[in-house]
């Protein structure tokens, strides 16, 4: 039998895609047109999909039950929100250690339930931990300063600066975290979430697929194509979200693809 796959086909044997959430598959509370039929289309034709989303305020179990409000099945084990690679990160190299959190009451809820211990005193942690939280003010700040000296891990959840909503931009987790860096003066030890190495790691053991057998797609390129690109993972950007085709032209990530929306995707495939 002859091999007609070519090596050069970032479309060649395409076995899992990774999926971006905001702004790729919804915007808002609204799907967008066509991306429900294009998750359908792929998963006819084989491929697996991982949901894959820098937001760290929900749980797996959460965008499972949104999806589904949207038309969209999705299964826990194939959903990836930067809440779980953080918890992931905690549970492989501070499991025990007490942690203190500046983020959202529901990433509190997950991160106790996962058996991390958060601490009410910073000066009481050796983990440090800053998220997204619309609660963020000058105490927050203070906070940062009594807990954080050079022997604290300090860890970000996800580098999203920014989040889409359907009126448009609000300040994201990447706000918070710098804020809090500039307070203490010190960059974190580790921003999760993408285009983290362990995001990129996390989503391809879900999948179960070999990089160069991946395809990453988001609205974000210094995020969801960064990951793709870093990690030896084709590439497909989205108009439907930040990053526009000026954007393209003045970044230095190549995408394989850019898409007018997601629902294009399964053509730019055949």
């Amino acid at each position: 039998m002859t091999d007609t796959s070519d090596p050069d086909d970032p479309t060649d044997e395409i076995r899992g895609v990774v999926v971006d959430l905001d702004g790729t598959v919804y915007r808002g509370d609204g799907v967008l047109p066509g991306a429900a039929d294009a998750i359908a289309e792929l998963r006819a034709r084989g491929i697996r999909v991982c949901f894959c989303s820098n937001n760290p305020t929900k749980t797996p179990g959460e965008y499972v039950e949104r999806l589904a409000g949207m038309g969209i099945e999705a299964d826990e084990s194939l959903t990836l929100p930067a809440s779980t690679v953080t918890r992931d990160y905690l549970r492989d190299h501070h499991a025990t250690d007490p942690t203190y959190l500046v983020g959202s009451p529901s990433l509190a809820a997950y991160l106790t339930d996962s058996g991390q211990r958060l601490v009410d005193d910073p000066r009481e942690a050796t983990v440090f931990v800053a998220s997204w939280d619309e609660t963020f003010d000058y105490e927050t700040m203070a906070e940062a300063l009594a807990g954080v000296d050079e022997t604290t891990t300090f860890l970000g959840t996800d580098p999203d600066r920014t989040i889409p909503t359907a009126d448009g931009f609000v300040p994201g987790s990447g706000a918070v975290i710098g804020a809090i860096a500039r307070t203490v003066g010190r960059e974190p030890d580790r921003v999760l979430g993408k285009p983290s190495d362990e995001a990129a790691a996390d989503a391809l053991d879900r999948l179960g697929v070999a990089p160069e057998h991946c395809l990453v797609v988001g609205d974000r390129l210094d995020t969801d194509l960064a990951m793709g690109a870093n990690h030896g993972m084709a590439t497909a950007l989205v108009l439907t979200g930040v990053a526009d085709r000026a954007d393209v032209a003045e970044s230095v990530i190549d995408p394989d693809f850019v898409l007018d929306s997601l629902a294009d995707l399964p053509a730019a495939l055949d």
